[in-house]
């Protein structure tokens, strides 16, 4: 048997990484027979006996339907990333999914009873399920960790400081493990060759992440790497990102792929403004005890106007004037010049930090997208002069402006406050290029797991490359090759 064959994972060893990818799944199961033990013990009772004799089959359904509704929105709040995400990303989006299913299994059970169910056994029912699977989440992390130690990578970077994204990968010792940096600049023959040498001598490295280079020598690495089997991890240029909306067509036996300007539907429009009516009123009603009791905090600490107002740029650029309540203090732009905030800005008040903290100082944009300046979704209004010296430094930067701007956005859900612009114009241009009916209600749902995550609204920190602050040499628009 030869060297290479030696090191492939013997049998035992895919039997135990194919059972560690299932405990996310078997932690599911774990919260359906919890929730069986309440249906017999506390709902199955002589009400419903009476009015809807269940046979086994039925119980069958009953708890097949608990299932249905539990995995819907755990994998629809990605709560089955255990290893993926850290565990506490897991757990918040296990219990969003959690409430979300019990809340309409409540409803479920009150209909067959005719009348309101006992809240206190799904109290008591959400919160052991939440408890088990908290256990289960870290339990099933630390096995992962075990199976599956970090990945040994190589980074072929570009000419650009790569601090930045070694932080990034930093952050997550358990997955990522750079052990060795190369710039392009060596020559990607000489990439390859250690690449080549490597893969020979059965050393260390077992994948590669390809940063910002030029894309001719980027397409030449990674098919080297497709060719011979290794793992690549590549950070997408605009370019690219415009391709994944792409429309895969076929001219006789040639494979095409059609790239046009974006442009809803009429029905798209139709259902996308329905959606947001819908909401903005049902929200308005929820939160209008807080939004009182926020105005009358933000009026009582400085005796200033509760309500913010500035000029911001939705689809096609029009301007419009966003609400928000005030965070900072009256007197925070009072130079005229528009600046973001950065992390422990002084012009934040206590009141201010709180709501921002929380999100509340967005719940008057509620109007805005009742009067259709906003939507829900969608990429987030800057104002004119910011985008003035964005576009300086991505040209690319107005095509986010094509789509309504949005309470919430994909760079909002899947980023930070503090991520650079040129990542967050990646990830707005992702959600356009992909846009769906179905993609708004699942961003809708992730904003809520998106409050309870303190790092998305850290201000921009000291020496962070922004189109206001950056002074390199290149400009955003090289990073694509051009």
């Amino acid at each position: 048997m030869t060297k290479e064959r030696e090191e492939k994972p013997n049998i035992m060893t895919r039997i135990a990484r194919l059972i560690t990818l299932q405990l996310p799944l078997l932690g599911l199961l774990l919260d359906v027979a919890v929730y069986a033990y309440f249906w017999f013990n506390a709902y199955y009772e002589p009400r419903i006996r009476y009015t809807l004799k269940f046979y086994f089959r039925g119980h069958i359904l009953i708890l097949a339907l608990y299932f249905v509704l539990l995995l819907f929105f755990v994998r629809m709040y990605d709560g089955l990333q255990v290893g993926y995400l850290k565990p506490l990303d897991v757990f918040l989006s296990q219990m969003f999914a959690l409430i979300m299913t019990n809340a309409i299994t409540y409803a479920q059970i009150s209909l067959m009873v005719v009348w309101m169910a006992r809240v206190r056994p799904m109290l008591l029912m959400t919160i052991l399920e939440l408890l088990i699977s908290a256990a289960w989440i870290w339990l099933s992390d630390y096995v992962y960790k075990l199976v599956f130690p970090p990945r040994r990578l190589l980074m072929v970077h570009g000419t650009r400081p790569i601090a930045g994204i070694l932080g990034k990968f930093a952050s997550r010792p358990d997955k990522y493990d750079i052990v060795r940096c190369m710039c392009i600049t060596e020559g990607e023959e000489t990439v390859m060759q250690v690449l080549e040498e490597n893969r020979k001598e059965h050393g260390e490295l077992e994948g590669v992440v390809i940063w910002d280079i030029p894309t001719v020598q980027r397409n030449r690495l990674l098919k080297y790497c497709y060719e011979n089997n290794i793992c690549t991890y590549t950070m997408p240029k605009i370019p690219d990102v415009l391709m994944s909306g792409a429309s895969q067509l076929h001219l006789f036996d040639t494979p095409i792929y059609m790239t046009r300007e974006y442009a809803l539907s009429f029905w798209q429009r139709f259902f996308k403004r329905a959606l947001d009516i819908f909401c903005a009123l049902t929200l308005v009603v929820v939160t209008s005890p807080i939004m009182l009791a926020t105005a009358i905090a933000i009026k009582a600490y400085d005796k200033g106007p509760a309500l913010y107002s500035q000029v911001r740029c939705t689809i096609g650029q029009r301007p419009f004037r966003i609400l928000k309540f005030r965070s900072m203090r009256v007197d925070s732009e009072k130079d005229g010049v528009a600046r973001l905030a950065s992390q422990g800005d002084d012009r934040i008040t206590p009141v201010g930090r709180f709501i921002r903290r929380v999100r509340i100082d967005e719940l008057p944009q509620l109007f805005n997208i009742l009067r259709g300046d906003m939507s829900f979704i969608g990429p987030r209004p800057e104002r004119p002069e910011i985008i003035a010296e964005y576009v300086k430094e991505m040209p690319e930067f107005v095509y986010r402006m094509k789509v309504k701007a949005g309470l919430a956005g994909y760079a909002q859900i899947y980023g930070k406050y503090n991520t650079t612009p040129y990542d967050k114009l990646k990830l707005d241009l992702t959600y356009i290029q992909n846009y769906s009916f179905w993609l708004d209600i699942r961003l809708m749902l992730l904003t809520l797991k998106i409050l309870l995550t303190p790092d998305s609204t850290e201000g921009v920190e000291a020496g962070q490359v922004t189109a206001l602050s950056g002074n390199e040499e290149e400009t955003y628009a090289r990073r694509d090759g051009l």
